[in-house]
Order: structure tokens, then sequence, then C-alpha cells
């Protein structure tokens, strides 16, 4: 049987606790006891732990045997901010597909009530992240950014390999681009296989904004024929990624 795995709120060498929502579905839902073992992730490492102690307001591990997992991609995605359902949707399913960073970026046609609005949902998505990585069994968190412009975004990566993924590209297909720049065989360091994607509103990126892509040398890519939604284009990209890697 699976164990349940849950992601630490606080954690030193031997010990790592969960707090707030996390330890009340603990404690009050699957009514949690001292000696239960769960699986538990602190620090970006996936640990056995017994449950030490449990009170109303934190649930206490003893960290024992560490567990190999599997690491995240090494994607960076910047997407733009659209509907906010759409985008918490994409989010979700972001962090299933193991992006490792994200960043929202608030496109000149992203909508100017979310734009105003998205700073004050950077927690709500963090949160959805983090139980999508629960239910996944990711054994780290997405690092969410907070909602900024795309020249500020734009100074973000490091990844060597910077893709965008735009709707007037025709002819270099993603996995043309990937093949091309031979990831499959790259060294091992993850640097050397980094890569940012990046994802425009609805609409897509203005001509301005597709010169900032120009000018930081990022490549257009195409994902087919077909002008997809930006959460499926988030999918398709992701799962194309993840299969070529």
């Amino acid at each position: 049987m699976t164990r349940r795995r849950f992601i630490a709120d606080h954690y030193n060498d031997t010990t790592a606790s969960l707090t707030g929502e996390q330890a009340h579905h603990l404690a009050r839902v699957l009514r949690a006891q001292a000696g239960q073992q769960y699986d538990v992730v602190a620090g970006g490492f996936l640990y056995r732990a017994t449950i030490s102690d449990v009170t109303e307001t934190a649930v206490t591990f003893e960290l024992g045997e560490q567990l190999e997992t599997d690491a995240a991609m090494p994607v960076h995605l910047l997407l733009a901010v659209i509907k906010f359902d759409h985008y918490e949707w994409g989010l979700e399913k972001a962090t299933e597909l193991g992006a490792a960073r994200i960043t929202p970026v608030l496109a000149r046609r992203t909508e100017k009530h979310l734009a105003h609005a998205a700073a004050k949902r950077v927690e709500r998505w963090r949160r959805i992240t983090l139980e999508a990585a629960k239910q996944s069994r990711r054994s780290d968190l997405v690092d969410i950014d907070d909602p900024m412009p795309l020249s500020a975004a734009l100074k973000l990566p490091l990844a060597p390999h910077k893709l965008l993924l735009a709707e007037t590209e025709e002819e270099n297909t993603l996995r043309a681009a990937l093949e091309a720049q031979q990831l499959r065989n790259a060294p091992d360091a993850e640097q050397n296989r980094a890569l940012a994607f990046a994802v425009g509103p609805e609409g897509g990126w203005t001509q301005d904004e597709m010169q900032l892509f120009q000018q930081n040398q990022w490549q257009p890519v195409t994902l087919g024929p077909r002008i997809l939604r930006a959460e499926t284009a988030v999918i398709a990209a992701l799962s194309v990624c993840g299969a070529f890697l």
C-alpha cells in the first residue's frame, strides 16, 4: 500500500513538522497517532518518517530512512496571467508534470483587472501547487514568483535553452528545437539541460513583447498547426519535454 506523502512546513536534520491545514488534515481527518509512518519531504529530500507527537496545531515526525526520488524537470516556465480559473488549472498541471519554477507574467494583453488582482492571488497559487505536489508525489515544491512585467521576468531564467511558444511560428517545432540542442545527450549537470518556456496570454504576445524575446535570445517554436489555449499549451510543452528528456 502506498503511504501518504506530506511536505514539511518546518524541519531540521532529525525532525519535521506539519502545521496549519496540513496538520489539521492529518490530525483531525486522518486521526494521526504517535507511531504511525508516512512519507515526508523535508528540504527537498524524502524520508520515511514516524509521528512522535500530535497536537491541535502541529504534527511532529522523527525522520528515518532517506528514500529515492525523481527530481523535478529543470524547466522554468514563464506563464502569462489569464483568467484565474484557467490559470490555476494550468499551475496545477504544470506542477504535476514536473516544472521546477513558474513566473507569472503580466503581459500587455493580460486583462487589467486580472493584472491588478494577481499579486493577491500568489499565496493561493502556492497552496494550489503544494497540494498538486503532494498529489503527484513530488519530492519538492514548485517555486512560484510574484507576478511581474515581461521585461523583469526575462531577466530571471538562467537556463541555457530558452523557447518561446509562439502561434506565429510555423516551421520550427518544439521537438526539432529540443533535438537540435541535443538535450538528450547533454552532460549530466542539470544546468546544461535546463530549459525555459514562455507561454503567452489570450491573443498572444504583442509585437513589442516579441521583440523583447528576440533581444534576449529566445527561440520561437510551434506545437503544431492548432491554436491552443495557454493552459493546454503548458501541458503539451511539458509533456513533450518530459518524454524527450
